[in-house]
């Protein structure tokens, strides 16, 4: 069995919110409005597709499909994660996502927990993270009456913060903040306020707020307490993010030379900086700012050399899950 990351290209997607700082990743951007890249993605509204190796040419989801011994043999239905780099130029909609088991009976997809890796945030930027209503009847209420001042919890962000956003959530990333996130691989979104935005043919954008009442948390400002941990090593600061139900998320920054093994599992990796090299098998990668990559199962050991500091963004998913050691 090959031995090799599989290096991967993806889709932009076009937003109202969405600008072009997407440029600084060495993208070429079809517009000035991107908003999301879906770097790792077998979605089938954006699927990646793999440019190096044995597998080249190959769809994300169909190589999932066809060679389950490359993840793990996992027994998800789909591939379970999606990994995108969004440019927030203005506030994206607030918003909240299901969970597994209301997607599945709704919208016929998985659910939506999600995470943000701030990449970087302008002075002054916000998020939505939670609510302040305490029952089901006063969100409505305050939803229904427009009372986003007193509903809305806004938190100030700076380059560097993490959120977890369970499904159920009620946030919406502000303007200026360029995010990486990690979630379920959904496109079930249910808008709550969209700041009375039109879109360019001069309409409304659709809300969704009986669907966003029935699936928001209540009490809003029940938040996960989220920790970080950090262990350093030779060359290598290992951040652990969060351990949550579907995925596990790291940060990776490497200074030097550092050799890693994994166990039977795989890992999605993204390169937010930096630049140098990854050794499989005898074999030679390049990294460079905003590559985006998949360590599949048959890889158990790789060197990482840093010739100017690399950070990564590691995630793994539930379904696959097993220790990463240095």
């Amino acid at each position: 069995m090959t031995k090799e990351p599989l290096f991967l290209n993806s889709v932009f997607h076009e937003k109202i919110w969405g600008g072009g700082h997407l440029k600084a990743f060495g993208y070429q951007l079809p517009n000035e409005k991107v908003g999301e890249y879906w770097a790792i993605s077998g979605h089938p509204h954006g699927v990646s597709t793999v440019i190096n190796g044995e597998y080249a040419g190959w769809k994300l989801d169909k190589l999932y499909t066809e060679h389950r011994e490359l993840f793990a043999n996992s027994e998800s239905p789909v591939f379970p994660l999606l990994t995108k780099i969004l440019d927030a130029n203005d506030w994206l909609s607030v918003q909240v996502h299901p969970d597994d088991a209301y997607a599945a009976e709704h919208e016929g997809e998985l659910g939506k927990t999600e995470c943000w890796y701030v990449i970087s945030a302008e002075p002054g930027a916000e998020i939505i993270y939670g609510h302040t209503a305490k029952t089901r009847e006063e969100l409505s209420q305050m939803i229904h009456h427009g009372e986003w001042d007193k509903l809305l919890t806004k938190v100030p962000v700076k380059t560097g913060d993490f959120f977890y956003v369970p499904s159920g959530t009620m946030h919406a990333i502000g303007a200026g903040c360029l995010i990486l996130e990690t979630q379920q691989s959904s496109d079930t979104t249910y808008r709550v306020y969209d700041f009375d935005r039109r879109d360019k043919d001069g309409n409304l954008r659709e809300l969704h707020l009986e669907k966003s009442i029935d699936v928001l948390t209540i009490p809003g400002d029940h938040l996960p307490d989220n920790h970080t941990k950090t262990a350093l090593l030779d060359n290598a600061e290992i951040t652990t993010l969060v351990e949550g139900e579907f995925f596990d998320i790291y940060k990776w920054l490497v200074t030097g030379s550092s050799y890693f093994e994994k166990t039977d599992n795989y890992v999605l990796c993204s390169v937010l900086s930096g630049e140098g090299n990854l050794r499989v098998d005898g074999k030679n990668y390049a990294l460079e700012k905003g590559n985006h990559f998949i360590l599949p199962t048959p890889v158990n050991d790789f060197y990482i050399t840093a010739l100017d500091p690399l950070e990564m963004i590691v995630s793994n998913p539930a379904v696959a899950k097993g220790e990463i050691v240095h």
